[in-house]
């Protein structure tokens, strides 16, 4: 007689809490502890493979879907005791349902990011580029759906496998695609621009598709449920685009740029998203769906999205959006890949993937007239996968559409376009630089100084831009002049955050990006502070973004000072002056970049101590009554400073001050002689006088302009009659001087880039609330110990002067 079978036992659910490993508990029983210790170690190995794989410049995603393999059976997961202590099978819900969470949050995100404005604006050649690279890529997955379900994929239900297969080899990555071209430089060119109004409508169009595909994978056995599915699905989109929007809107007008965005804003959109994910997943699609529509109709001008990006990106991209990589790497067995066959259909899969994304692109590209070369990598580029795949595949996983076999061949699939991305753009694709161009004024100093001067303005943040606006104000010239063109930087980093896809909206339709041509087309408060000045004023703005990792952010700087044939470029200096005087690090990272353009800059630089020029916003031109202060010593630098001065006094509001230092001369023959032989160049004297005799010619005809000369035996006297003059608007100096008197002053500074002299006038022992602009003239070869002094952990050896 057969024994009966025993009778099958559910594990218990698990508690959220244990009472401690002294009450004899182990921790990892318990859902809690066990979540801490798995996003943990995710967190860690992620990290650590995007710092191993950031020499290959992959984006952060290759290194998660790694990782998340990783985790999973294909490696950690074959040791089985691995698998139960750390992922155990009672533990999953609780992972899949964070991890489901955090991603309904970043669909949201993706959403806000989506402008579907700028959809409406997508010229016809972007508009065909994405349709064939959506339909040729679509047929061919169609076609290998066939050769799948023949092979390792018998049984499953024909229709949605189809549009699965198509939809998940038809993917852009609309994210991952947005930073590769920002990190490649590359969201600025032509190609650039093309990539992400294609990549935008295939986004959309790629869910739309899925929606389908998930509505045709119902269980239910009558099509008409499949149907209804997908007109409720679309009831909720026209629901959501009749209400949404008059809310939204009524409450980004309630948020005012510079305010504080009201909390209960924010809290009332992210319940929304979760109420809209709620039905969504009610009517059967999925619940990313309601936060995604959500987060499309959020309005994209003002401080709103922007409020709503920072308070939930750092903590669902960098928390929770993890676990879904490891939550579809533990389903990832790449185990399952066994035999010819199987590797073969995985060649045939990526196959497939590149050749309709990548040729389907590359014709109609050609068709519509671009070069061979642009249009190739346009088909690499338009060929990146990412998350939006993953979430396709794991949908497909769960609803029984994809079995294991097929779902790692399609997650290697994806793996492998998005890796092969950067690499093939980096090699088959250099911008056509504009030739260096000879263009003769790199310096203010110059002997027509009726030609129109050009400057690059660079900021950070809004704090600068009074006292950057009030500067360009006192720089214009007179009228009988070509008069003053500035080009106004706003420095931009590109992070590790996913939101810095926000910043590709400022791509203009006029095929040069981030310079805007007449009409602005957004809210931006930096944008409409210089365009309101350059109404009031006779100074042609140009105001433009730059978007780049801080370690490469002198690149942009120099290569647009050099594009646009600029005479000098204005930094700010990386230290802002707190209230009670004294200065404090704003970045660090901004004083590498400074250093960088100081050192490779094809112009003239100045570096701007901001102290509050004019006071917090911009003086008009007729309430200008400024004096500006300029301590010469000698020297290229000194040079350039005074004639920077001098265009400065053709402002009727400008009172311009020059004092000249010179050794008295009972102490000519001495140590401070020596090292002026030692170091300084004997032509550099004449030149020097020649700019002087100038200066007191004019002094004449211009009582704007005072000059005097200071006889000084020492640095102690150099100092107290620099003190005499801090009561002035601005000081105007040069980095380096030449000379005896500087010879004698100490070069121990803790800032090098500003020079000695612009180490005293930011030393806490200096009281003056004057601001400072300090200026390297441009030479095609700095002096070696102008280069020294730039080099980081040089001590005062290196920083002495010519």
């Amino acid at each position: 007689m057969a024994t009966p079978a025993a009778p099958l036992t559910c594990p218990k659910p698990m508690k959220a809490t244990s009472n401690g490993v002294f009450q004899g508990d182990d921790p990892l029983d318990y859902a809690l502890p066990l979540a801490i210790v798995q996003i943990c170690l995710v967190l860690v190995l992620t990290r650590v493979l995007a710092y191993l794989l950031r020499p290959l410049r992959q984006p952060r995603v290759v290194a998660e879907i790694i990782g998340g393999i990783l985790l999973g059976p294909s490696a950690l997961g074959r040791s089985e005791k691995y698998l139960h202590t750390i992922f155990p099978p009672k533990s999953l819900t609780v992972l899949d349902t964070l991890a489901n969470f955090g991603l309904l949050f970043f669909l949201f995100l993706v959403g806000l990011e989506l402008d579907p404005k700028s959809l409406r604006r997508t010229g016809k050649k972007a508009l065909c580029i994405a349709i064939a690279g959506i339909s040729v890529p679509f047929v061919l997955g169609i076609g290998t759906s066939f050769a799948l379900r023949a092979t390792i994929s018998q049984g499953v239900n024909q229709g949605p496998f189809l549009v699965f297969m198509g939809v998940a080899l038809s993917i852009t990555a609309f994210p991952v695609l947005a930073r590769i071209l920002a990190e490649l430089k590359l969201l600025t060119t032509d190609v650039g621009r093309m990539a992400m109004s294609a990549a935008a409508v295939n986004d959309v169009a790629a869910w739309i598709l899925l929606a389908l595909a998930i509505a045709l994978s119902g269980n239910g056995s009558s099509p008409f449920i499949s149907l209804w599915v997908l007109l409720s699905g679309v009831g909720f989109v026209l629901l959501c685009i009749l209400i949404g929007p008059p809310i939204f809107t009524w409450m980004a007008k309630r948020c005012s740029d510079g305010e504080h965005v009201d909390e209960i804003y924010v809290c009332g959109t992210l319940a929304a998203v979760l109420a809209a994910g709620f039905v969504t997943d009610s009517i059967g699609i999925h619940a990313l769906f309601g936060a995604f529509v959500l987060g499309v109709l959020v309005p994209k001008e003002g401080p709103f999205a922007g409020a709503l990006v920072e308070k939930v990106e750092d903590l669902v991209s960098g928390l929770f959006l993890p676990l879904y990589f490891v939550s579809s790497g533990l389903k990832t067995n790449v185990a399952t890949i066994q035999g010819a066959q199987s590797w073969g259909l995985l060649a045939l899969v990526i196959f497939t993937s590149c050749f309709g994304k990548i040729v389907g692109t590359i014709v109609v590209s050609l068709l519509c007239r671009m070069p061979v070369q642009e249009a190739l990598t346009l088909g690499f580029l338009m060929n990146t996968k990412g998350l939006v795949e993953l979430i396709v595949l794991n949908i497909g996983k769960d609803r029984g559409v994809l079995n294991d076999q097929t779902f790692a061949i399609m997650v290697l699939m994806a793996l492998f376009t998005t890796f092969i991305t950067t690499p093939i753009v980096i090699s088959i694709y250099r911008p056509a630089k504009l030739a260096v161009t000879k263009y003769k004024h790199r310096t203010i100093e110059r002997k027509d100084t009726s030609k129109q001067v050009r400057i690059l303005s660079c900021f950070y943040s809004t704090r600068n831009i009074p006292t950057l606006i009030n500067l360009i104000e006192v720089s214009r010239g007179t009228a009988k002049k070509e008069g003053l063109r500035v080009y106004a930087m706003h420095l931009m980093e590109l992070s590790e955050r996913s939101s810095a896809i926000l910043m590709v909206h400022k791509v203009k339709r006029n095929g040069l990006p981030f310079w805007n041509k007449g009409e602005v087309s957004d809210s931006n408060q930096v944008v409409v502070a210089f365009e309101t000045f350059e109404h009031l004023s006779k100074v042609s703005i140009r105001p433009t973004t730059a978007i780049s990792p801080m370690n490469s952010m002198h690149e942009d700087i120099i290569t647009s000072a050099e594009n646009k044939r600029v005479a000098m470029i204005i930094l700010p200096f990386h230290k802002h002056q707190r209230l009670d005087g004294h200065f404090e690090t704003t970045r660090t990272d901004l004083r590498h970049v400074n250093r960088k353009v100081l050192q490779q800059a094809p112009c003239s630089v100045g570096i701007l101590v901001d102290r509050g020029l004019g006071g917090a916003s911009h003086v008009p031109a007729s309430n200008v009554n400024f004096t500006i202060t300029i301590l010469f010593f000698g020297g290229h630098d000194d040079r350039e400073a005074l004639a920077y001065g001098i265009r400065m006094a053709e402002h009727p509001g400008i009172t311009l001050v020059v004092v000249r230092f010179a050794v008295d001369p009972a102490l000519a023959g001495g140590s401070v002689k020596l090292k002026m032989s030692q170091n300084s160049s004997p032509e550099v004297q004449p030149e020097d006088e020649v700019v002087i005799s100038r200066l007191k010619e004019s002094i004449s005809t211009d009582g704007s302009i005072k000059y005097e000369e200071r006889t000084v035996k020492d640095a102690t006297e150099v100092i107290e009659a620099t003190k005499s003059y801090s009561k002035c608007n601005l000081f105007l100096v040069g980095r380096m001087p030449e000379g005896q008197v500087v010879a004698s002053l100490n070069k121990n500074s803790e800032c090098p880039e500003l020079g000695p002299i612009g180490n005293l006038l930011t030393s806490s022992d200096f009281s003056t609330t004057a601001s400072l602009l300090v200026v390297q003239q441009h030479r095609s070869q700095l002096s070696q110990d102008a280069l020294n002094s730039l080099e980081d952990g040089e001590t005062s050896d290196g920083n002495e002067s010519n």
